[in-house]
């Protein structure tokens, strides 16, 4: 279907997404996009090179009459999330995104479509490819592993760019400037139990809450969305002393919503009516209250052979309590900006295998010595059930700065063009200028990009129409870039 896909406009950066979507390109596993990086700046004759830790530079001069420009950094990350539904068949290591035209969106099959960060990507590609389009003297820079702990962007060496303007091209809403955002930490429990027999006189069930809408745990934690963790617990809980928990398996990226739990328990013979029939009961009571936010929610449940070992019933009930406290969601909005959320918790997996817990969680703020607070709660939670706990993955946020000589610019481009006011506003998601800006604290940064919706999630789709608009709005800032 990608033939479909390339023949939407802009076709070149359609062109380019396309084929940036035909190599896999997982966190942590960036190799291959990395080379395909390498090999596109080189058959342009542009200079390329790769830094210690994987991040791509491929820089290429102004174009006649721009050379007096200030140089402009363009940014996007070469990774991408990789979801699928629980049904889909498909190997992220191996296969190439399988994409679709849906009316004025494109979608994929089953899984992520990679707009996030690809379509920014391809934006930086195709001025990279062009002859006519005209520009001041660019670095382009693609860094890698933004999504499972923005290693690019935190290895990035003071000195490796000279420009003053730097454009990030990793937001979602193409009406935002975004001009700050989140800074995020992992928090990540581990705990070995002891598991014990599980009673000869009992039956095995195996309980799968699935169909939750899922969805980036920054951009859409404020929407009230169910956290497929956080509801399997409260399963749990209700079934109080009538279960031993055996296994537990729910949620998969820490930046992700979690949509699947999986949870093997075992059941007394006598308790075996009662228990279905609270299913039966909480099913409906979680179905009706995520109709809004997740109407495909679904519990059910099947029996299995009855699990070998089981948790003791104390460390059961003290771990059900820790997830139950455990805070999630929006933790305090912003009391400066309006509608931002200042600080949340993403409870993002929760796994218990062969007796060995883990639980990790991200969480986020605008405001560091906040974010520090509820990690440490967090940390607290989960020491007093005897976890070990870590602290990980810690990136700074991006204070805002309204008076940026790119954001006038931009602003006032953006007037003109579309007629409306443009959204300027900090984000709670995790970008990647704060983290550079502690390198070069005398760049203007601003991030801006095309409409993209149900980012980290199966449901991931870039509307078409607005990567026109975004593409219109881009080349304009280029041409118009001020001296700073």
């Amino acid at each position: 279907m990608s033939k479909e896909v390339r023949a939407l406009e802009p076709q070149s950066v359609w062109n380019h997404f396309a084929d940036l979507n035909e190599v896999p390109r997982p966190s942590k596993k960036e190799e291959r996009v990395i080379q395909f990086m390498v090999d596109f700046g080189k058959k342009l004759g542009l200079p390329t090179e790769v830094d210690h830790i994987g991040n791509v530079f491929i820089r290429k001069p102004a174009t006649h009459g721009m050379e007096q420009r200030t140089a402009v950094v363009m940014q996007a990350h070469l990774d991408m999330v990789h979801q699928k539904n629980n049904d889909t068949q498909f190997d992220f290591d191996t296969q190439g995104i399988d994409m679709y035209v849906d009316g004025d969106w494109v979608k994929a099959n089953g899984t992520t479509l990679g707009s996030d960060n690809g379509m920014g990507v391809a934006f930086i590609m195709a001025i990279l490819a062009s002859s006519d389009l005209p520009h001041p003297a660019i670095e382009a820079l693609f860094t890698i592993d933004e999504e499972t702990g923005m290693t690019g962007a935190l290895e990035l060496k003071g000195g490796m760019l000279s420009g003053k303007i730097l454009l990030n091209i990793d937001t979602e809403d193409d009406d935002e400037l975004t001009i700050g955002c989140a800074g995020g930490i992992d928090v990540t429990a581990t705990r070995t139990i002891s598991m014990v027999d599980a009673s000869l006189k009992s039956k095995g069930f195996e309980l799968i809450l699935k169909g939750l809408s899922g969805g980036h745990s920054g951009m859409d934690i404020h929407k009230g969305l169910g956290n497929a963790n956080k509801l399997m617990n409260r399963i749990l809980d209700r079934a109080g002393a009538m279960i031993r928990l055996a296994s537990l398996d729910g949620g998969s990226l820490r930046n992700a919503i979690p949509r699947e739990s999986l949870a093997e328990v075992v059941v007394h013979e006598d308790h075996v009516n009662a228990f279905e029939k609270l299913l039966h009961q909480v099913a409906a009571e979680l179905i009706q209250e995520h109709a809004t936010t997740d109407p495909d929610l679904e519990l059910v449940w099947e029996e299995i052979d009855v699990p070998s070992e089981v948790l003791p019933l104390e460390v059961q009930e003290s771990l059900i309590t820790a997830i139950y406290a455990n805070p999630n969601g929006i933790y305090r909005m912003s009391p400066d900006i309006n509608g931002l959320v200042q600080t949340s918790n993403n409870t993002a997996r929760v796994e218990l295998k062969d007796g060995i817990l883990t639980v990790q969680c991200l969480t986020r703020s605008s405001v560091e010595t906040e974010k520090m607070d509820l990690a440490r709660a967090i940390v607290r939670n989960f020491e007093s059930i005897g976890c070990h706990v870590e602290l990980g993955g810690n990136y700074p946020g991006w204070a805002p700065n309204p008076k940026s000589n790119i954001l006038t610019t931009m602003s006032g481009l953006y007037r003109e063009l579309f007629k409306e006011e443009p959204n300027i506003n900090a984000c709670h998601a995790g970008l990647e200028c704060g983290i550079l800006g502690t390198n070069y604290p005398d760049m203007e940064l601003i991030s801006f990009g095309p409409n993209i919706r149900g980012a980290h999630s199966p449901d991931e789709k870039c509307q078409v129409s607005s990567v026109q608009k975004s593409w219109t709005f881009f080349l304009a800032t280029l041409e118009n870039i001020p001296n700073v």
